[in-house]
């Protein structure tokens, strides 16, 4: 059972830290992390002595099951309606806090206008639940293990059944399939398959192209559970593969099992980053590796922290995230590993278990 009170005093004392009296949050993992709230519409307010849970009719009673730790407003109409009535108890000159990046502009302005009415001053804030977030509570941990495993098996499942008779479609649908089977709420994102040459585009969407023999086969997948979302990369040959892709497949495999074993708390994003990306770069293949190494998984499939060349935020035990590089050849193809690992006692211990298996 998760502990929503404790969330949300550690928010409050964020918010101290920060001068601020209170915060608005709309952006939707924010708002289901700090609540419970699953539901698709409405606001979180959190104010030193309260914590409100806006929604609509749709959703109230929805929300009084799912957030006991909140009181549930049933909004009607505008919110620039019903709002002053949420901030009645902020004096003037108060400070609150928006969300700024998760609203659009004229959002934003109608919140000042509400906020300017009542002698409130409202203040861009967008990491405090960010930051909150890059650490895994128990609860998560096995949300996100459980997606994972789903993963896992499916991607097993799919070795034993995948052949040249099948497009990257039916591939597709055979993983989601799989992971409806194994009790997920869904795919964490749209699956990759992307076999040949079409490997050589990171985020390929499924095709009619049929699946071949000996040509790599980049399939990226992750199921989601409980709101928690997995991601997995594999790589391998329908039958015998050829000296080029065992070559590379090497590289990528060697960047990623010394990433994995290397990185440790206390080091930035970007030496993350660094790590897996030098062996790539002296093997000849800087240029074929475009993308970051990693980042965060948890209730968004790409969440903080990020192990790229611009990021440098620590990473810290209790931090969850993938490491995947990859290197990609237009018109050969590509290959990507992809695990999902737990930063604790201060190294990187794997939860993804699916076989590396290079040909099947």
């Amino acid at each position: 059972m998760v502990d929503y009170s404790k969330r949300i005093k550690y928010l409050r004392d964020s918010i101290l830290k920060e001068e601020l009296d209170g915060i608005i949050i709309s952006q939707p993992e924010n708002r289901r992390y700090i609540s419970g709230f699953t539901g698709s519409s409405g606001i979180c307010i959190i104010l030193q002595k309260a914590a409100i849970l806006a929604t609509d009719s749709r959703y109230t009673e929805q929300a009084a099951n799912q957030c006991p730790e909140l009181s549930v407003f049933q909004t009607t109409g505008s919110f620039d309606k019903w709002l002053p009535d949420l901030l009645n108890n902020l004096p003037a000159g108060s400070n609150l806090g928006i969300e700024s990046e998760h609203v659009t502009y004229g959002t934003f302005n109608r919140f000042k206008t509400v906020a300017d009415d009542l002698g409130i001053t409202l203040k861009p804030v967008n990491d405090l639940l960010v930051q909150q977030r890059n650490i895994k509570d128990e609860d998560e941990k096995q949300w996100l293990k459980k997606a994972i495993e789903i993963t896992d098996t499916s991607i097993e499942r799919l070795m034993g059944t995948i052949n040249t008779s099948m497009t990257e479609k039916d591939v597709s649908w055979e993983i989601e399939q799989n992971m409806r089977d194994l009790g997920a709420e869904g795919i964490a994102f749209d699956l990759i398959v992307a076999s040949g040459p079409n490997g050589a585009m990171a985020h390929h969407f499924p095709s009619e192209k049929q699946i071949e023999q000996g040509v790599p086969i980049v399939i990226d997948i992750g199921a989601k559970f409980n709101g928690y979302h997995a991601d997995l990369t594999r790589t391998f040959t329908i039958g015998n593969a050829d000296k080029r892709f065992h070559e590379i497949f090497d590289i990528v495999l060697t960047a990623q099992e010394t990433a994995i074993a290397t990185i440790q708390s206390g080091i930035t994003g970007d030496k993350a980053d660094s790590i897996a990306r030098a062996i790539i770069e002296d093997a000849g293949f800087g240029e074929n590796f475009g993308h970051s190494l990693g980042h965060g998984v948890g209730l968004a499939v790409h969440e903080y922290p990020r192990l790229a060349k611009s990021a440098e935020e620590i990473l810290k035990d209790g931090m969850i995230f993938t490491v995947e590089p990859g290197i990609y050849l237009s018109g050969w193809g590509g290959i990507r590993i992809e695990d999902v690992v737990e930063l604790k006692d201060g190294h990187c211990w794997p939860l993804s278990q699916a076989s590396k298996i290079r040909e099947i």
